[in-house]
């Protein structure tokens, strides 16, 4: 007979959380995921005033596509990690981390430095956005997840309201505390974030089981060599030439990198960083490319916009923050309407056909939006992507957690958002030097159209304007040089203190390139609403990761039980069977004596 197991797993019903725990959880993820996503619109916000600072507005794509890189790479790390050794040492160390590309950043001296730092930040930031995703799915079941991801989405929505307008006051500011106004952009995150420590190591237990897995090195290394190459060429192919020997030698090496990760996982097999096995389920593979494809649409726009507003507009960088608003209402509104439906339906396929198709809409109303636009066309624009963004970003991460077991939550979320980071890369990468390359085309182009008209040379011999230091001295550059579009795209703030006239084929060439790089990712949101189509619906679960995997243990242990019962009934039937057999022999043996002894 078997022994009972000394150990029995909980029933689900002594695994649920309260609503009151859970509140409790959410405070320690919320905490660190308002860290990263204050730090991006922050950020956003005043690198205008930082580039200009560190002479190096054209080289503002390697201190977000540094960011960008390392995060990317480290998303998938954290979740295969967090799967096996638990979630709360990796999101902790994720905010340390954090932390420290923070406060270096703030010491930065060049923008190379700033982008090197901003890697270090990237390295926290990966595991903070798919960390507290991963956690929400192992607490609370996908019918019931899109009600709790409203917390998400408040602190998702205040740090888009308070980052800009809080990195402008600092970006505004020439010290505060004897130190640069735009420094203290990366120090405010110093206490927030040595709070959010305090909150996530005093209220983030939840029960993990640990499972003995390989860590995927290789896979990890093959990524690194993959991706690099391929995304510092991205941002930095409009200056070597797309075909010139840099670029093609990157190419070369992604291949390889790309090539060597595949067999790589293949070797691994269940402890792969992405295992392959994840691709023949029809709806990650769908929903990995809606993440990828919606994703370079999303930065690649955002990461232009509050140039628009800053450098057309004359908006600073407060302003810039505040006129963001309709963006960030849209993105509020959108996730929570979709939120409600889909945890009162339990339907959720809908929703990113519509917020690609609303994506898309809006990127094509902000192609349209001119130098001499008015603002409340630009807004009608931004609520329209910003309602479109809401209707994404959640569905697709809750169709991928509910379509993948419950013991792959943490590498199926962090697998989803290593597609959108790698989409978001890309974007920013591509769109920024799109943008700067068409920049320098576009401004000379409206500088020969309109130096000759009467009221531009009305506003070069006007004297009044030339008494202006600083218009005096862009119109010896002009007569010298012929426009001096190359400094402006290293240092732009003179622009928005020249005379209005003198400063209007700036204002025009800049927005006509911002125009194509909108257009572009119109272009490339057609995809996503092809792609949104063909996502698989699946019913969602009602219980959460932890229930569900505690479920799972519990049927396993009944099975081996089962065998185990199975094997110890057959042997006793055996031996019951050799006993008898034994017992039947013995019995003619001594018949065999009796018959014997009688004959003597």
């Amino acid at each position: 007979m078997a022994a009972p197991a000394s150990n029995p797993p909980e029933t689900a019903s002594e695994t649920l959380l309260s609503h009151r725990q859970i509140l409790l959880i959410l405070t320690g993820l919320m905490s660190g995921m308002f860290l990263a996503a204050l730090d991006q619109t922050i950020v956003a916000s005043s690198i205008r005033t930082i580039a200009d600072d560190l002479d190096g507005l054209s080289l503002q794509a390697w201190a977000t596509t540094a960011y960008l890189i390392t995060a990317t790479i480290t998303t998938p790390l954290y979740g295969k990690l967090s799967d096996i050794y638990g979630r709360k040492p990796f999101f902790l160390s994720a905010i340390a981390l954090f932390l420290v590309g923070s406060a270096l950043s703030a010491a930065s001296q060049s923008m190379y430095e700033l982008a090197a730092f901003r890697a270090v930040q990237g390295l926290g930031a990966g595991g903070l956005f798919s960390l507290a995703l991963a956690i929400l799915g192992d607490i609370v079941s996908p019918r019931e997840r899109a009600r709790y991801q409203g917390f998400f989405l408040a602190v998702f929505g205040t740090s888009s309201v308070l980052g800009p307008v809080i990195g402008g006051f600092f970006a505004g500011q020439d010290t505060i505390l004897w130190v640069s106004g735009w420094r203290w952009v990366f120090l405010v995150n110093v206490p927030i974030g040595f709070v959010a420590l305090m909150i996530v190591m005093r209220v983030l237990n939840i029960p993990h089981q640990r499972r003995e897995h390989r860590i995927d090195w290789p896979g990890a290394l093959a990524l690194v060599v993959g991706l690099v190459p391929l995304l510092v060429v991205a941002e930095q192919g409009r200056e070597w030439g797309w075909l010139s020997g840099r670029s093609l030698a990157c190419y070369g090496i992604g291949l390889i990198g790309l090539v060597a990760l595949y067999f790589a996982e293949r070797a691994c097999g269940e402890d792969a960083l992405i295992p392959l096995r994840f691709f023949r389920n029809s709806v990650f593979t769908t929903t990995s490319l809606v993440a990828l494809v919606s994703g370079m649409g999303m930065f690649g726009g955002l990461s232009a916009l509050p140039l628009y507003l800053q450098i057309v507009k004359g908006a600073s960088p407060t302003q810039a923050g505040l006129l963001l608003l309709p963006l960030t209402a849209g993105i509020m509104t959108g996730s929570v309407i979709s939120g409600q439906l889909i945890s009162r339906t339990g339907r959720y396929k809908i929703y990113p056909i519509i917020g690609t198709v609303l994506m898309t809409v809006g990127l094509l109303a902000f192609s349209r939006v001119h130098w001499d636009t008015p603002f409340w066309q630009t807004g009608i624009a931004m609520a329209i992507f910003g309602l479109g963004l809401g209707n994404v970003m959640q569905p697709v991460t809750l169709a991928v957690q509910n379509a993948m077991p419950p013991r792959d939550i943490g590498v199926a979320t962090s697998s989803s958002t290593f597609f959108r980071q790698m989409g978001g890369t890309l974007g920013t990468a591509v769109f920024l030097s799109v943008l700067f390359s068409q920049a320098g085309t576009k401004i000379g182009s409206a500088f020969e159209r309109i130096v000759p008209t009467p009221s531009y040379q009305a506003a070069l011999h006007d004297p009044a304007v030339l008494s202006d230091p600083v218009n005096k001295g862009f119109v010896d550059q002009l007569s010298s040089s012929g426009g001096g579009v190359g400094s402006a795209l290293d240092d732009s703030s003179f622009i928005n203190r020249l005379d209005e006239r003198l400063a209007k084929p700036f204002f025009i060439g800049f927005s006509d390139a911002v125009d194509r790089v909108f257009l572009l990712g119109a272009v490339i949101m057609v995809l996503a609403i092809v792609l949104a189509c063909l996502i698989k619906e699946i019913p969602l679960r009602t219980q959460s990761g932890v229930d569900a995997a505690r479920a799972e243990q519990a049927a396993a242990a009944d099975a081996v039980a089962a065998a185990d019962a199975e094997r110890a009934s057959s042997v006793d039937a055996a031996g019951e069977e050799r006993a008898a057999v034994a017992d039947g022999a013995g019995e003619e043996r001594a018949a065999v004596a009796r018959s014997e002894k009688g004959s003597d």
